[in-house]
């Protein structure tokens, strides 16, 4: 296929960070005053910046939280992240093959890039990438804009419609859309329907079918003969 660039989202895309970051931020909304499961801070918040949440919290209670309101939250979240934090599953390999066959790839996080520093560190997916890592603060407007986006294909010298985005959240999904490139929805924790709904161009549910789904082959693997 036509693909100069692969920009990839990263929580629930390259990490597994999204059952963890949900529960720290489930804790903290409830301590705020308004109860919350997680699953259900997962659905309503999914793809979110924390700030944004923060102004959503504000405005339920009647009440500013604080400036160490959000910094509180990635702290417990590092912490978590030092202990339990996994790659996707395939992500690794996937990487390797397609930065093998030419694509250039980046991250476009609405996360801050201290965040990704951990992330990406704890997972040693971080070389896979050098400073090709991007955040929504760098263009002061997080996704579902499409401002991030554009800035990565800026960034990396690449013109958007040559651009595949890997999304997990229809809010990522929406911003790679009106940036005016193609995007591969990984639905395997949240389900196909949100992704479905925003439009992407493939759906998929296997990190190591990314790679196929991009036009890069198999590699040949010599059959060993019976000796």
């Amino acid at each position: 296929m036509e693909c100069d660039l692969v920009i990839f989202d990263c929580d629930g895309v390259l990490v597994d960070s999204e059952a963890i970051a949900n529960r720290c931020t489930a804790e903290a909304i409830t301590a705020a005053g308004v109860p919350i499961e997680a699953e259900e801070a997962l659905k309503r918040f999914l793809g979110g910046k924390l700030t944004f949440i923060q102004k959503d919290v504000e405005a339920m209670i009647g009440r500013e939280l604080g400036d160490d309101w959000v910094p509180n939250i990635y702290a417990k979240q590092f912490r978590l992240y030092r202990k339990e934090l996994r790659a996707i599953p395939g992500i690794d390999s996937a990487l390797s093959r397609i930065s093998d066959a030419g694509l250039k790839i980046c991250v476009g996080s609405n996360g801050p890039v201290e965040k990704m520093d951990v992330t990406l560190g704890v997972t040693n997916l971080k070389r896979h990438f050098g400073g090709r890592i991007f955040s929504a603060d760098m263009v002061g407007i997080p996704k579902p804009e499409p401002d991030l986006y554009l800035y990565c294909a800026e960034r990396m010298g690449v013109a958007p419609e040559r651009c595949v985005v890997v999304e997990d959240s229809p809010v990522g999904a929406r911003a790679g859309i009106a940036a005016g490139m193609r995007v591969f929805g990984y639905h395997a924790a949240h389900g196909p329907d949100g992704l479905a709904a925003v439009g992407v161009h493939k759906l998929f549910d296997n990190m190591s079918d990314l790679p196929g789904l991009l036009g890069i082959e198999t590699p040949d693997i010599p059959s060993r003969e019976a000796g």
